[in-house]
């Protein structure tokens, strides 16, 4: 996989040499190039913003520096035997990332990301290069960043970590929370190793028993409980088919039911602290 970024800020991409990003990189899995979007301006100040249109606070990135940057990319790219490129947009106005997205982005072949800076790029940038490429407006949460950059590395490292052969392990991703395919996304529950006690605190039994269907029950039980803490909507929406007969007897105990509409199949609700069925 080939990635290109553009951006005023090149030393923020640092930490794409480190860690399995890093390391994708050494071996070749993962080809890196970050562009300095001042080495396309054409004045002594190095301009990349300009005032809105319309006034409003802020500055907008103007288009020449992306429009020649985002050219001389693409063309250096196909130049050199990339194919198929992706425009990776990171803005809080994009759609969720989810690990859905980072598994369909792992799939192509090559990524162009734009972190922008100040109130954003003129528009007219996206427009004119979605006639050229898919172009993916991606939010990594509902919050505001002063840029991009952090959603970038975000983003790259949930892909990379799907490219065949940067994990260790190749089934590693296949059992993380939200991964797609899964019969619930359920959170990831509590994980120990040695030693058996340390500062007066134990693992749980059941992990030293040797018991592996005792073992895979507690770590739905314990996922099922943490899915509930702190994220209640996943239970929520999931399909209730995948909820065995343990699963059910957990999530009762949890303050879940079926839906009350009486359906036999019916999604999962909370009901309130108290009330009994």
């Amino acid at each position: 996989m080939r990635l290109d970024v553009v951006t005023i800020f090149p030393e923020y991409l640092e930490p794409l040499n480190v860690s399995l990003v890093g390391k994708a990189r050494a071996r070749g899995q993962l080809g890196v190039q970050v562009h300095d979007l001042r080495a396309w301006t054409y004045d002594r100040h190095n301009t990349v913003d300009d005032t809105p249109y319309g006034g409003g606070p802020g500055m907008v990135m103007k288009t020449e520096p992306w429009g020649d940057a985002l050219d001389t990319v693409l063309a250096d790219g196909y130049e050199t035997g990339s194919h198929a490129p992706a425009l990776i947009v990171p803005t809080p106005s994009g759609r969720p990332f989810t690990q859905e997205l980072a598994v369909e982005l792992s799939e192509r072949p090559w990524l162009i990301f734009t972190p922008a800076r100040y109130e954003g790029i003129d528009r007219r940038v996206i427009d004119e290069y979605v006639t050229r490429m898919p172009v993916y407006e991606v939010s990594i949460g509902d919050y505001v960043l002063a840029g991009g950059e952090a959603a970038v590395l975000v983003i790259t490292e949930a892909v990379a970590r799907l490219l065949p052969g940067v994990l260790g392990n190749a089934e590693s991703h296949r059992d993380d929370s939200f991964a797609p395919g899964a019969m619930a996304n359920l959170l990831e529950g509590p994980v120990y190793t040695k030693p058996p006690v340390w500062r007066g605190r134990d693992i749980p039994d059941v992990l030293l028993s040797g018991h592996h269907g005792k073992i895979a029950r507690w770590r739905r039980d314990e996922a099922l409980k943490r899915t509930t803490a702190h994220r209640p909507d996943l239970i929520e929406r999931c399909d209730p088919k995948v909820f065995d007969k343990k699963d059910r007897e957990m999530l009762s105990i949890l303050g879940w039911a079926p839906d009350p509409q009486g359906e036999p199949h019916g999604r999962f609700w909370r009901r309130p602290q108290g009330v009994e069925e």
